[in-house]
């Protein structure tokens, strides 16, 4: 039973991981028009334009196809937060139960878990805010939305990879001592 769930958590872990790199691939094809003078980091760009002025800067210098492209990847990108959250949560779930299982420490990889769909939550809030902007809704209230709740997202994500490196390292450090003995 043991070897039946250790091949499982690798088949879904390659497919989500197989998942993920065509996602990103897609999403770096829809945004190759956004990028710009104005907008040089394409869709991150708008979703970092804190105020309402920087967002309609962005919006007007693009062309009609650049906000095709901009439709289709925030649609698309409702389908890779829930890959990429799944994928994180799973490698997540993965290094915590190799190191900290029946470990204090063990709690803040389910929390990490927890928080990486919070993060997922707060792509969709922003990816809704960015899309009332591009159907024309130019309110603040949008571009500060997309603003924060970015800002949130990139924060959980950056935390979750940082705890998964240090918890690699550590795990790479415990096989070669293990090796040495």
């Amino acid at each position: 039973m043991k070897i039946f769930l250790k091949t499982y958590k690798r088949r879904i872990t390659t497919l989500l991981l197989t998942v993920l790199l065509i996602n990103i691939v897609v999403i770096r094809f829809f945004e190759a028009p956004l990028k710009n003078e104005v907008c040089k980091g394409g869709i991150v760009s708008f979703e970092l334009a804190k105020d309402l002025h920087q967002s309609i800067k962005i919006l007007d210098s693009w062309d009609a196809n650049a906000k095709i492209s901009m439709s289709l990847s925030l649609g698309f990108d409702f389908l890779f937060l829930l890959v990429y959250s799944s994928f994180i949560a799973l490698l997540i779930f993965n290094v915590n139960t190799r190191l900290w299982e029946n470990k204090a420490f063990y709690k803040i990889g389910k929390f990490l878990i927890f928080l990486i769909f919070i993060a997922a939550l707060f792509d969709i809030i922003e990816n809704i805010a960015l899309a009332k902007l591009l159907l024309g809704d130019l309110d603040q209230i949008w571009s500060s939305l997309a603003y924060y709740f970015a800002l949130a997202k990139f924060v959980i994500i950056i935390i979750c990879i940082a705890y998964l490196l240090v918890n690699w390292v550590l795990l790479l450090f415990n096989k070669k001592t293990k090796e040495e003995y």
